[in-house]
């Protein structure tokens, strides 16, 4: 289903509405630097206006019910101005790169006005030329609130204004009508949407107790499934993450940093010592935090760090619309295995226990209750779930298009993804692999982090020490060419199904962390559970101990 005016958030999209403070800012966006000279504004400001109907939330704002009477709504912003939303900008000279992450990272540090639609875009000129180089380059900064899109619903803006090749794709856009905003709702209209949706909630309960009752066995496996999940999810809440230096009072302020690797080196390592390209990646992230714990002299022995990694519960039914559908889960990382050979089968082990599990099946179950819940109880659930207990930092990995993408005839050349802290959480890390490169965003709190360059400096040292083990040399990145470019007109519909993956990333983007897999935990509630269920069965078929 599409984007329409009076949908209504998702509980998920409105737990980050409540998580956000004056501190924790719950937006999200990216860099992405570009070869060649900035455009002229008014042509990127057109270019964005020109596909701007791909998006219809982007010119929504938020409606919120009086009363705590239902989840904020979606609504046409009557007022809206695209020059507000788009900005322009240059560095001063020299232009370096340092000078962008500083702008992007003060950008990152000032909340969005929820009065208007919760994006920004800006254009940044004067960035100097890349080492070995002459040729200038230009920024696009982009900031999305979390709650207005995550990247499994296949649309966002960034998306829709890039293109597979130099030629800017033409929309066939002459058909469609200007623009006009739908009134905005009154108060009442806001209780009566209320009302309605609760009815509505009522009666796919009713029609769910429906067909629990035609399928009853069915229906047990799925309960039983269900409550499997969400026990492990408690045993996982009942051992707290541990205290370490990232996990403190947070303040408005963002420090920024960006690493560029190779995704084939990622592989080089994976086809050597087995595991996924995410294993790595969790591997190197752990070697960086237990050298930057160390440089501070904390001692990391028998020390295993927890980050929220996450999974989406979108269905097919799902796809095509903003919102989150997402929730978490708690990865390993052992940061006490000082050598990163070593370090990578344990992350590999731990996470096919984490895939094999039912959390995923809890964490669905808790969003479909969290989805009837009233406000006051989702405002409580939603400051459970991103407590400091659970987990120490965020860490996102996020799959994107293996293809060169362009704006307006200037190539994309690197593609740095920027998360979001929550309250008590001074790091987030979000790495973006595109046209063959992996890519880290390293999101930090100015005052807890001055030091967020030696954990930048552990990630290419974890690397590059995995790399050794191998025997394979680091490769230098390689720029690809890019396709034929497409010349015919494609109508605006066509252009969703067209775009590429989604480059806006939320740290809460679902990451390749839940393939099929055989090992289970033999340990904990979840095994008692299936446990029982075997010897139920074998006592219910006559093949249990003592059967004739």
């Amino acid at each position: 289903m599409g984007q329409q005016h009076f949908d209504r958030l998702t509980s998920t999209d409105t737990g980050f509405l409540h998580q956000e403070t004056s501190s924790a800012h719950m937006h999200v966006g990216g860099v992405l630097l570009f070869e060649g000279p900035a455009p002229r504004f008014e042509d990127f400001l057109e270019h964005i206006r020109g596909r701007l109907h791909l998006v219809p939330r982007y010119r929504q704002k938020l409606a919120i019910p009086p009363v705590g009477s239902g989840r904020p709504l979606w609504v046409d912003d009557s007022s809206f101005n695209i020059e507000y939303h788009v900005r322009h900008s240059a560095l001063p000279a020299p232009g370096s790169e340092a000078q962008l992450l500083e702008m992007a990272a003060r950008i990152a540090s000032l909340p969005l006005d929820r009065s208007k639609p919760l994006w920004e875009f800006w254009l940044v000129e004067g960035i100097e030329p890349a080492a070995g180089s002459s040729h200038e380059r230009f920024a696009m900064l982009a900031k999305n609130h979390h709650a207005l899109v995550d990247g499994i619903s296949g649309i966002d803006l960034a998306t829709v204004l890039l293109d597979f090749g130099p030629t800017p794709t033409r929309l066939d856009t002459e058909a469609l009508a200007p623009w006009q905003p739908r009134p905005e709702p009154n108060a009442l209209d806001l209780l009566v949407a209320g009302a309605r949706d609760g009815v509505g909630a009522i009666a796919g309960l009713a029609s769910q107790a429906l067909s629990a009752v035609s399928q009853p066995a069915r229906s047990l496996e799925v309960l039983l499934d269900a409550a499997e999940g969400v026990g492990e999810l408690v045993w996982a809440g009942l051992n707290p993450a541990p205290e370490t230096p990232l996990n403190v009072t947070i303040g408005p302020h963002r420090r920024f940093r960006v690493v560029r690797q190779q995704l084939a080196d990622y592989k080089t390592v994976k086809n050597s010592f087995g595991g996924t390209v995410n294993d790595v990646v969790l591997t190197v992230v752990a070697g960086a935090l237990g050298g930057w714990l160390r440089s501070r002299g904390i001692s990391t022995d028998g020390l295993e760090m927890r980050a929220l990694v996450p999974v989406s519960v979108r269905t097919e039914d799902d796809r095509g619309a903003l919102g989150n559908r997402l929730t978490v889960m708690r990865g390993p990382l052992p940061v006490y295995i000082q050598d990163s050979v070593l370090r990578l089968p344990v992350v590999t082990r731990a996470m096919d226990d984490l895939k094999s599990s039912k959390q995923a099946v809890g964490a669905s179950t808790l969003v479909a209750v969290n989805d009837i819940a009233p406000p006051a109880v989702l405002a409580q659930a939603s400051r459970l779930q991103f407590s400091t207990r659970l987990f120490n930092l965020l860490v996102t990995n996020i799959p994107g298009p293996q293809v060169p993408l362009y704006i307006l005839g200037k190539q994309l050349e690197d593609l740095f993804p920027l998360a979001f802290l929550p309250q008590g959480h001074a790091l987030a890390v979000a790495i973006m692999s595109y046209n063959g490169r992996i890519e880290y965003g390293l999101l930090g709190d100015f005052d807890a982090l001055p030091d967020i360059d030696v954990i930048a400096e552990g990630i290419d040292e974890s690397l590059a020490e995995l790399l050794a083990a191998t025997g394979a040399p680091a490769r230098k990145a390689k720029t690809k060419k890019a396709p034929r470019a497409r010349t015919k007109p494609i109508e605006p519909a066509e252009a969703l199904s067209a775009t590429p993956t989604p480059l806006l990333p939320t740290p809460l983007l679902p990451t390749p962390l839940l393939p099929t897999s055989r090992r289970r935990p033999v340990s904990g509630p979840a095994a008692d559970m299936r446990a029982k269920r075997v010897q139920r069965s074998r006592r219910d078929s006559g093949s249990g101990p003592g059967a004739a």
